[in-house]
């Protein structure tokens, strides 16, 4: 169960460097292209969704552990609830930097 976690984990942060490298490549797109591939908005917003996802499910084992499920065990919960909270830590480090860039954006001379 732990290494279908870890492969978890490195999936997600390969996805995230593959839209950091198509982000800082500043390729550009026509709007056809990005309605076709979702561009970095639908990116990111599949990204939040799976973290969410992920933080709801780990909240949902963690009281049905507390409820005494015989089914849920507490190894499962503990992974369940790191992967979560590195998944909500790695969304926030890209938060940061969405505002740092929007800030340098913004103070740019025209």
């Amino acid at each position: 169960m732990a290494i279908q976690n870890l492969s978890a984990i490195e999936n997600m942060l390969s996805q995230m460097r593959a839209v950091a490298q198509a982000a800082s490549a500043g390729s550009v797109r026509t709007p056809n292209t990005v309605a076709d591939s979702g561009g970095f908005a639908a990116e990111l917003a599949r990204s939040l969704g799976r973290v969410a996802e992920m933080q709801n499910s780990s909240a949902a084992q963690t009281r049905a552990f507390q409820m005494g499920d015989p089914g849920i065990s507490l190894n499962n919960v503990m992974i369940d609830s790191q992967k979560a909270g590195i998944a909500f830590q790695a969304t926030l480090q890209v938060r940061n930097k969405l505002v740092e860039a929007y800030k340098e954006i913004a103070n740019m001379a025209v």
